[in-house]
Parts: C-alpha cells; structure tokens; sequence
C-alpha cells in the first residue's frame, strides 16, 4: 500500500511562513547559503535547487550559473521569484515541483543543491534518488541541513533536544548516517562532511556520483 504524505498540510505551512521568512532566517543561515551555492558551482554551471523556497541561496551562485530552482509552495517561490527579477538572484526556472517526482530528464544537471530541506521531506530517501536520477555522472549532490551525529557527547544533546528543533522546522533525529547509508546503497560517495556556522550546528555534507 502506498504511503500518503501531507503536502498540502506543508504547503499550508510555508504559506504561513512566507511573508516573514527572510526576516527570520536571512543574516543566521548567510553562511550556510554561500558555502552551499559554491560547493554546487564548483561541479559545473548547471544546478538544480531542491527547496529553494523564497530564494536566500540565489544571489550566491557565481555568474554564469544557470540555476533552476523548485519549491512545494507556491508562496515561497514567489518570494524567489521577486529576487530573480529584481537582480537579487540568479535563476532561469523557478517552479513548482515535488521533490519526490522532479519534471526534469536524467542526467540534466551538474550539481543538486538540497539546502535546509531534507529534514522536513516526508520521504527523504525518495527525493535524494530523484536528485541522483537527474545528475549528471561525476556531479554531486550538495546537502546542508541540521544533520547529527550517531554516537558520542554531542549525539546525546542532539537527542534530547530533538523536540523543541522540531518545533522550529530542523530534526537534531535526522542522522549523518542516514544520508551516508543511503549514498552507499545507490553506489554514490560521501565526500564531505563539513562544519556550518553557527559553530557546526549546521552541516554541509557532499556526496559524488561516480563518473
């Protein structure tokens, strides 16, 4: 039996969340938004963004990036799509699309941009094998999210502060693991997993699909 998710219960939310999105999240996750534009750049001018939502990671790309950018909320991506016109972001498609049945031919893109997204995909296995369908070989997918650890001092604060992250849109629950378990089940390859300001709180975590 198939596995009925709510989306329209999360488009609901991002409706909510739209108009004050920028305000709230803009100058706290500059950092992580810069460094996840780069690392995607850095794999070839053809980028696909799953979750671009109101558009705080466009204005990073480099010029010449050719950027396309999905979203689930039509609200958000209204936002981005203000940026892109007004020269604050750099797109040349901005749509709506589920992350899970992406509208694009395999191998399409150099790099998948995933950023602050994956934690709150009510099938995140499903959307990171769309995201390796449509990469091209030897491009990677970049992912920057709360990501925790499994074991140690820092796993167990991750742990018992799991509900009140939730409360705010970010799983200290979702694993470094799970991603890396994923990856290796498809025949992909964790390259990086790299510390986000504030302090690693945030993780910028690459994996490459093999040439």
């Amino acid at each position: 039996m198939a596995v009925q998710y709510d989306l329209e219960g999360q488009r609901r939310v991002y409706e909510r969340w739209a108009p004050i999105y920028d305000r709230v999240y803009h100058k706290f996750l500059s950092d992580a938004h810069r460094k996840t534009a780069l690392a995607a750049a850095a794999c070839g001018p053809d980028i696909l963004e799953v979750g671009v939502g109101t558009g705080l990671v466009l204005p990073y790309y480099p010029a010449g990036s050719r950027v396309c950018g999905i979203d689930l909320s039509v609200h958000m991506l209204a936002k981005a799509r203000e940026k892109v016109l007004d020269g604050r972001g750099r797109a040349r498609l901005i749509a709506a699309m589920d992350a899970c049945r992406l509208g694009f031919a395999d191998a399409s893109f150099d790099a998948v941009a995933v950023p602050f997204v994956i934690t709150l995909v009510p099938d995140p296995e499903g959307a990171l094998d769309e995201c390796a369908r449509v990469l091209k070989p030897g491009g990677a997918i970049v992912v920057s999210s709360k990501l925790g650890r499994d074991t140690g001092p820092i796993a167990a604060i991750e742990d018992a502060v799991a509900p009140l992250m939730a409360k705010v849109g970010w799983s200290s629950a979702f694993k470094i693991s799970r991603i890396a378990r994923w990856a290796e089940g498809r025949g992909l390859v964790v390259e990086e997993v790299a510390p986000l300001f504030p302090a690693g709180f945030f993780k910028l975590m690459r994996v490459r699909k093999p040439a």
